[in-house]
């Protein structure tokens, strides 16, 4: 196996909504849409999907689509070249809809980094890390 992410699913609760916080809020570049049920958003390394909840839980045999609004056990992370970047995303989440759920702050691990969560309750990390070149 090649080891590598290519392409990242969420289930949304309302696409409209999601694509409009994902293209008009934070940018991010849409891919011509061929299906009224998913949506497309190129990134550097994989590509971000968006897809209904409950046709990603009947295509995935999950028994319960709906979210509880709890923690997940999953983060999605965007790392950035500084910590004004990291600062400068956040707000942009947020300008966007985001909830703001761990404002930008020093880590223990030397780097600076913050958290959001978008309209359907994913959590996305924005970190700048000294360890990592962008």
């Amino acid at each position: 196996m090649d080891p590598h992410v290519s392409l990242v699913t969420l289930g949304v609760s309302d696409l409209d909504r999601s694509i409009e916080f994902y293209r008009d809020g934070l940018g991010l570049p849409m891919r011509e849409r061929t299906d009224a049920d998913v949506a497309f958003f190129t990134t550097e390394g994989a590509w971000l999907a968006l897809y209904p909840v409950e046709l990603l839980a009947a295509d995935a045999n999950a028994a319960d689509p709906t979210r509880d609004g709890g923690f997940g056990g999953i983060t999605l992370a965007h790392n950035v070249a500084s910590r004004a970047d990291v600062d400068a995303v956040v707000a942009e989440a947020e300008a966007a809809g985001a909830e703001v759920v761990k404002s930008p702050q020093e880590t223990d691990w030397g780097g600076y980094a913050g958290y959001f969560d978008d309209p359907d309750g994913y959590r996305w990390e924005v970190a700048w890390n000294p360890h990592f070149e962008i």
